[in-house]
């Protein structure tokens, strides 16, 4: 029966300099380019919560770790024996494997920790503005609502976005994916076919907004409309409770700011607010290359995090 497999990964990883379980499934993939170590799964096996069920697995590690011994030994073998026979095969200092080890496990826990801090912090209510696709509505802007919950998938969140329109209101749904470089959700229409993609700046503390773009059809028009609009998204630290009533397209005279406020967001010079939001998102493209720029943005999110911090508790 395989028995200590998360802590024979882990001693296996400090042996090889392995830093994430990426770079240990590529040794594995080294050795047997068809080999059946999981990536996926490669998370519980070193936390000890699961371990692989082929023997394939463990022949490939014998050989990644040049040991005389066959696969099934591998998985069978108790911890003191297993470390002998791997300073042995290396000519490693026993506690010197183990104490790195030890620090690189710790490392991989607080990383881990981090992230997860990170992802919790998306969790909440936001109001979201964005140029109309409908031809019908062309200039105008649109407000929706963005809501982050946790729920199921790789990172443990779902999004719902909700716009109120004059043919009903649209509800999309769908996993959110933070990632280093970005911060994108795949949002599906709930009980239809319509389907939206953001491509968001990756979040920052204290996270009170975040911007990028957001692709899909348009809805109401005469013909169907690939479109892309750049996206604000505005986190409300207390939903008003007719929130659920609020949406729909703002008034060509209409300003952000002040609807806003009506949310319980209220910033500082609103008119100077106003044009920097303007700016924002009725940005063009360069040469056919619709980019926002990081300047841009983070000039916005300071106005944000500045009002988000001041009336933090």
């Amino acid at each position: 029966m395989a028995q200590h497999i998360a802590q024979k990964l882990r001693l296996t990883s400090a042996l090889l300099g392995t830093v994430t379980r990426k770079d240990l499934a590529a040794a594995f993939r080294a050795i047997n380019p068809r080999t059946a170590f999981d990536v996926g799964r490669a998370d519980k096996w070193l936390q000890g919560r699961a371990h692989p069920r082929e023997l394939s697995v463990y022949e490939d590690w014998a050989q990644l770790l040049r040991l005389e011994q066959p696969g099934k030994w591998v998985a069978e073998s108790d911890l003191p024996s297993f470390i002998a026979a791997i300073c042995d095969r290396h000519g490693v200092d026993r506690v010197e494997l183990e104490r790195h080890a030890a620090r690189q496990f710790e490392a991989a826990a607080a990383h881990a920790h981090d992230d997860r801090a990170k992802t919790v912090a998306l969790i909440g209510c936001y109001a979201c503005y964005s140029r109309a696709w409908s031809p019908y509505y062309r200039g105008r802007l649109i407000r929706g609502r963005l809501s982050i919950e946790g729920g199921p998938g790789v990172h443990g969140l779902t999004a719902q976005y909700r716009e109120e329109l004059p043919t009903g209101p649209l509800v999309l749904g769908g996993p959110v994916a933070p990632a280093k470089r970005g911060l994108y959700i795949h949002a599906r229409e709930v009980g239809g076919e319509a389907q939206f993609f953001f491509s968001l700046f990756p979040q920052s503390q204290p996270g009170s907004v975040l911007g990028g773009y957001m692709c899909g059809t348009a809805i109401i028009g005469p013909e169907a409309q690939p479109s892309l609009t750049r996206i604000l998204i505005v986190r409300l630290r207390d939903p008003a409770p007719d929130a659920a009533a609020w949406g729909g397209y703002l008034l060509p005279d209409q300003s952000i700011t002040a609807d806003l406020a009506r949310l319980g967001v209220s910033v500082e010079q609103p008119e100077q607010v106003d044009r920097q939001l303007s700016r924002f998102l009725f940005g063009g493209s360069d040469g056919g290359v619709h980019q926002a720029s990081p300047a841009e943005f983070r000039a916005i999110l300071d106005v944000f995090d500045r009002h988000w911090l001041q009336h933090a508790g």
